[in-house]
Order: C-alpha cells, then sequence, then structure tokens
C-alpha cells in the first residue's frame, strides 16, 4: 500500500473525529443557549445585563454555527478534491501500465524484424560468396581450357576444319533440298 492511501484513509478518520466532535460540541452550545433563550423570556428574573449577555452568547452561537457550516464545507471540498486527485492518479496509473505493456509489445515486434533482417543479411552475404566462389572455379575452368587449346595448336585447326565441314554440309544439304523441290513443284504443276 502506497503513502498517498495510508494519508487518504488517515484524512478520512480524522474528518469522522472532526465531525463527531463538533457535532457534540455544537449540541452542547445549542442546549446552553436554549436555556439561556427560555431564561431570557422571563424578564422578572433576568437583568438588563443578563438580557445583554444572553443576546451576546446567542450572536457567539450564531458565528460559531456559520463557521461550523464553513469548515464543514472546506473539509468536504478538500476530501472531494482528494478523491478526485486519486482517482485522476489511478487513471494515470492505468494509463501507463496498459502504455508499458504496448510499447513492450511493440519493441517484441521490431526486435523480431531486426531479426529475420540480420538473417536475411547473412544469407545474401553467403549466396554473394557462393556465387565469387564459382566465378572463381569458372574462370580457372577458362583458363585451364584456353591453356589446353593454346598448347596444342594442332587442336585448333582441327576444331576450325570440323567447323568449316559443318558449314559446307550445311551448304550442300540446303542445295540438295532446293533442288528437290524445284522438281517435286514442276512435276505436280507440270
Amino acid at each position: 500500500m502506497n503513502s498517498y492511501d495510508q494519508l487518504h484513509r488517515q484524512c478520512r478518520t480524522l474528518e469522522n473525529l472532526f465531525y463527531t466532535k463538533l457535532t457534540s460540541y455544537s449540541q452542547l452550545l445549542e442546549e446552553t443557549n436554549e436555556q439561556l433563550a427560555v431564561l431570557s423570556n422571563e424578564p422578572d428574573t433576568v437583568s438588563a445585563s443578563m438580557l445583554r449577555t444572553i443576546q451576546h452568547h446567542g450572536e457567539i452561537f450564531r458565528d460559531n454555527m456559520r463557521e461550523l457550516k464553513r469548515t464543514k464545507a472546506s473539509v468536504k471540498n478538500a476530501l472531494d478534491h482528494a478523491n478526485l486527485l486519486s482517482g485522476v492518479r489511478n487513471d494515470i496509473e492505468a494509463y501507463k501500465s496498459t502504455a508499458a505493456d504496448s510499447l513492450l509489445a511493440e519493441r517484441g515486434r521490431i526486435d523480431s524484424s531486426h531479426s529475420m533482417t540480420d538473417t536475411m543479411i547473412e544469407q545474401a552475404y553467403e549466396t554473394r560468396a557462393e556465387f565469387g566462389r564459382q566465378r572463381g572455379s569458372l574462370a580457372g575452368i577458362n583458363t585451364r581450357m584456353q591453356g589446353v587449346l593454346n598448347t596444342m595448336p594442332g587442336i585448333n585447326n582441327l576444331v576450325s576444319m570440323i567447323k568449316s565441314r559443318r558449314r559446307r554440309d550445311s551448304i550442300i544439304m540446303g542445295v540438295v533440298i532446293g533442288v528437290c523441290i524445284i522438281i517435286i513443284l514442276s512435276y505436280v504443276f507440270g
């Protein structure tokens, strides 16, 4: 329990005690003034100075009753104000708690997102490194093939002869197919 709640309970206790004492005091004064008022109605037994004293006590009693009402109203206002502050404080604490929970949840989502991003970046770096290794391997194979072709000049000649023979065979096949088509067309239309 926090100190505010303890102080609030202590104020309530003092308020009840205050009202009890004031009520008792007020009843005591009221009874005394009523007895004095009864006495003032009997002119034979009361002198003029006693009558003035009774009136003076009546005025004091009325002043004290007005002061009592003002004091009660002030105490009530102070307690209402304290209750309002307590309610506002409780609302603020509840809001802070809810906001803190929301912020913690959002932070968890951001941390999760950062973790996924880090994993994807690591995978991208690994893929890039693998491509670099494969490029190096292919460049090595290409270099060796060029080395082999350069060390054997006959192979270059053989490859160029195969290419030229393939080209010649393609031309011959094209001519033969063309002649066959012409013969078939002339037979069909002729």
